[in-house]
Formats: C-alpha cells, structure tokens, sequence
C-alpha cells in the first residue's frame, strides 16, 4: 500500500508532545500514531509503514535495499559514520529504494534536513514557515487536522499554462512547495532551504562512461532484473500494465521466476494505433500468466472528474482517467496491492530523435565513431547521409536550445513570460554533451509521470525503471551506443535480447493512442466548449476566447498539436475546479 505519513516541525512538534493534544487524536482517528521524534520533529504514519531508527538520531521511512535488492530491515546492517552528512552519502552510493531520510544537520543544532530517494517513490509536501509547518505525503492529512486549507496560486497556473510539462518544486497550491526527487530539504531555525543531493550528471561523468557496449548490456539486464524483482516481492502480488511495447516488456521479463504473484492488463481502444494484444500476449504466454483485456472506451475519458487532494499540480487528463478506470478495474478483480509500468522507459534507454547521439560520439571519440553515428542515424529514421551529417554539426557548432520551449497558442498572454523556476537538473556543467542533455531535461519531464498516475485502492505506483540504479546503469552508457545498428534503445534490446520475444524484441513500432484521443476530442466539443468557456480559466482572463471558440467550433478536423493543446486546457481548468 502507499505509505502515508505526516512530519511536523518545531512549535506544532512541540504541541505534539503534551498529553491529550486533540490534534493527535484526530490522526489516531486517521489510522495515524507517532513513530518517532528527532530533535523538533515528530513523525506520525500507519502501525503498517516501515521505519527504520538510525544511528546518530535519523529516521528512514520507506524500503531501503542493497545492492543485491535484500531489503535493509535492521539499522544495525548501515555502517556506523561520524556525520549524518556521510550516512546520507554512504545511502546514496551503496543502497537504493523508495524513502524519505530525516536527519538532524551536521552543525549539532536543533535543525532538520530530509532527503527524498532519487526515484521520487514516496511523496514529499511541505508547508514550513519561520521554521513551523509540516512534511507530508498527502495534504488531506493535513487539512484533517486544520494546518492547511486548498488555495489556488494563480501565478503558477498562468506558469503552467505555458509551460505545462515541466516539473518544479513549486505547486499550484499556495503555500506549498515539493520536495522534488533526490533533493535535501534543510530546516534551519526560521530559514529552509533545498540542494541537490543526487545528481544524474555525476553519471554521465567521463570516468563514469562504459566503453564496451557488452559491459553495458550486462550491467543493464542485471541491475534492472535485481531492481524489479526486489520491487515484485516486497509487494507480493501486482497487476503489470502491459502494452506489449519494449519497456513494459522488460519489465515483465524481468519478473519472470518472481515468487510474487503476477497479473498483466493491457487496454484496447476501439481505433487502430493502440492495439498492442499480438505482442503483449506473447509476453504472457512467456511467463505463463494470462492476459487482461480491457476496453478503453470513449466515455472513459471524461472531461471533468475528481481529483484527490493531495494532486498538487495540474498533471492528470481526460487519457489518464480513462486508463485509470481500466487498470483500477482490472486491479480490483484481482485484488493486488500494487500497480507496475514500463514508464519513463523511452527516457531510461535513451531514445531520442534528434542527431544529438552523433554529435556526442565526435566529441567522445573522434571522427570514426562520429561517422558511425551519423550512419546509424541514417538507418534509424530513414534519412539520407547529408542530412544525418547536416543536422549532427549543428549540434556540434550551434548553441545549445533552451531546455524548455514556452507555449502561448490560445492564451491572452502576449510577450516573453519566463518560468518561475527551473528544474535544478537542467543546470549543466561546462562542456555537457548535447546528448546528456536532452536525456536529462527529459528525465526531469519524466518526474511529473507520478503526479499523472492516479490509482484508487491505495495500491503503489511501481516504475522501476526510474529508480535509482536502473537510471544510473543506463547514464552510464552513452548516447551514441544507444543507436548502434540503427536500432532505438539498442543497449536495451541486447540486454535483453535472450528473455524477449523475437516479434518484441525487433519491433520498430510503437503504439499510440492518439487516434483515441482525437476521436475523444471531437466527440466532446461542445462538453468542452462549455467547460472551458464557463471556467475559472476564462473568468481570470487567461484563454484567447476568439480564437479558441474557432477552433471548437469548426468543422475541419483539428491537427494534433490543436487538440492536445485544448485537452492540456481542460486537464489545468479540471485542477483548479478541484481546488477551489
């Protein structure tokens, strides 16, 4: 189950500490009881949530694993150090899982830090002024005991609106910010402040690189196998959202001979383009389970639905509610306590479409391995040696595009509106490869991925391939290897060359649900005509109403970009209807 909690900090900690405090009969009442003090800190989560006591003060919730994938249960098994500073170090070198690390700060004060996993797979809120607030993973909990009530901040929804796929760790909530994965969060006195304390540009680091694809492979296939089946049997039994694409796919080899009991689902739409049954049943006649069939039907993907409280930005559209409703189902039938993807798997192994891999190798090694790429590149998108050439200079030569592009198509916003802030990831050290670049700002894209996943029951969102050694054994490996044989996520096929289908394993394809989605749009004009044109987005001043009544009421197709334009409207006014 998800793991649940509320950390509270300084004063409020302080009022925690008498006898009959109501507060904490109310999150008695919640399931909620106290599982640890430090310093000014004290930690409420369910009976059932895994604490580990440190040395030196700190608490660990969540699971913790070794680099073997046995869970950490004992403190004892984590070596002694002199600092919580190089405990938190010797974690990240040597462990892996999906927690949140309080500790009290090296200087022996009263302040606090706290680190969230590199995987993001425990939720991280926090509200923390002149040093009182709270952490959490779920505002309801807070709102139950009257720290927080739902207010809406404008600045960031006119943000979101032009940058809408970009992940910051400030929230549409006011007052709220995100801890976002692998950052500290320190608590000192009346001041806090966060830092990176992973960084996915220590991997990609010269004497991080593997030379030898083989090695790579290898790496691969066993850290992911290692990772998933740790996963698989923490959980014990689980539904697998199977699309029969490589990356679901991996992960379904890779719980083969799992003690866990396994269920696979995949959607079907009722167009062409999503319909992935050949190759996901052969991936489950492979590990002898039986395949789920599910309908994703048009009126699945609602226009306006509920969202839970603690959705903290706008993230989840009318696709995602109707796969929801699929995996949901299917997830009740069978009765699992979690929910595995193959997500964030064309960012893992590296599948960018751009000559950028190209232009890495000339720089890495030189003119051969250059031209190699650039030959790849031909064979990859089908385009001629000119052009692959062409395009690989200007990566070398040209300066690099801003990492995120602004979107003002059917918004009253006219002129440059920069972000409020930028993902700490997209800060590039001198010299960075035009390659690691683009794979990194779209792994920081890949953290909204959780906030778009809704799931009821209370099950855990599974997505091993962003935990932290699958994303550091595939950073490693460069961008050039990843296109060898003009082949997209190569190093991933010949990891797992010897545990796929041949019909998987060569598939160039992949599928989409695009057809679905516009054919959603068009049955919904006028629901979302009416939503968008009677909603807070409007009522702010924010949408270009001449144009965007133009669109929905016109009798010509709309592009794709048009309509995921107007869905991505619909997915931020359906949040704000939802908070305020």
């Amino acid at each position: 189950m998800c793991y649940r909690y509320i950390a509270l900090t300084n004063q409020l900690a302080d009022s925690f500490d008498s006898s009959g405090c109501q507060l904490a009969d109310v999150l008695r009442e919640s399931g909620m009881e106290s599982r640890g003090h430090m310093g000014r800190l004290v930690l409420f989560a369910p009976r059932q949530t895994p604490i580990l006591p440190l040395r030196g003060g700190g608490i660990l919730l969540g699971d913790l694993y070794d680099k073997n994938g046995k869970p950490v249960t004992n403190p004892a098994a984590l070596q002694h150090h002199p600092t919580p500073s190089a405990l938190r170090q010797h974690l990240l070198d040597r462990y892996w899982g999906e927690y949140l690390l309080f500790q009290p700060a090296d200087n022996g004060t009263e302040s606090i830090t706290l680190m969230r996993d590199p995987s993001g797979g425990i939720a991280c809120a926090y509200s923390v002024q002149s040093g009182n607030g709270f952490i959490t993973s779920d505002l309801s909990v807070a709102s139950r005991i009257g720290l927080y009530r739902d207010r809406v901040d404008w600045d960031f929804v006119s943000h979101c609106l032009i940058y809408p796929y970009m992940k910051v760790s400030r929230t549409g909530l006011a007052g709220i910010s995100e801890l976002l994965p692998g950052c500290l969060l320190s608590i000192d006195g009346k001041n806090t402040s966060t830092v990176l304390a992973w960084s996915p540009w220590s991997f990609v680091a010269p004497e991080e690189r593997h030379d030898d694809p083989a090695v790579a492979a290898r790496k691969i296939q066993e850290i992911t196998t290692c990772v998933v089946r740790a996963m698989a049997e923490t959980d014990r039994t689980l539904l697998l959202e199977l699309s029969g694409g490589l990356d679901s796919s991996i992960v379904a080899a890779c719980l083969a001979q799992t003690r866990s009991r396994v269920t696979c689902c995949t959607a079907v739409t009722p167009l062409p383009g999503a319909d992935e049954r050949r190759y996901a049943a052969q991936i489950t006649e492979q590990l002898g389970v039986e395949l789920m069939q599910r309908p994703l039907e048009f009126a699945d993907a609602a226009i306006a639905f509920p969202l839970p409280q603690h959705s903290l930005r706008p993230a989840v559209w009318s696709l995602s509610c109707a796969v929801t409703r699929v995996m949901d189902d299917a997830a009740d039938t069978q009765n699992v306590r979690s929910h595995f993807s193959g997500s964030g798997g064309d960012t893992i192994f590296c599948y960018l479409t751009s000559a950028a891999p190209a232009a890495d190798a000339f720089r890495e090694r030189g003119f051969t391995a250059g031209w190699q790429a650039i030959i790849n590149l031909t064979r990859l998108h089908g385009c001629t040696i000119a052009k692959a050439a062409q395009l690989t200079m200007r990566k070398l030569y040209w300066p690099p595009k801003p990492v995120i592009r602004a979107e003002y198509s059917l918004l009253t916003q006219i002129g440059e509106a920069p972000p409020l802030e930028l993902h700490p990831w997209f800060s590039a050290p001198p010299n960075a490869l035009p390659g690691d670049r683009e794979r990194i700002v779209d792994l920081a894209g890949n953290q909204l991925f959780r906030d778009g996943t809704l799931r009821a029951g209370g099950r855990r969102i599974r997505m091993p391939l962003l935990s932290q050694p699958v994303m550091e054994a595939c950073l490693r490996v460069p961008t050039w290897m990843w296109i060898s044989g003009g082949q997209n996520r190569a190093v991933a096929r010949a990891a797992f060359s010897g545990q796929l289908p041949p019909d998987v394993l060569s598939r160039r394809s992949k599928g989409t649900f695009m057809n679905y989605a516009s054919a959603a749009y068009n049955r919904n004009t006028k629901t979302i005509r009416q939503f968008l044109l009677d909603g807070h987005l409007r009522s702010r001043g924010l949408l270009d109403l001449h144009n965007l009544e133009l669109l929905l009421d016109s009798q010509q197709p709309a592009s794709g970009r048009s309509f995921m334009r107007v869905l991505t409207l619909c997915m931020i006014e359906n949040w704000v209807r939802n908070h305020v």
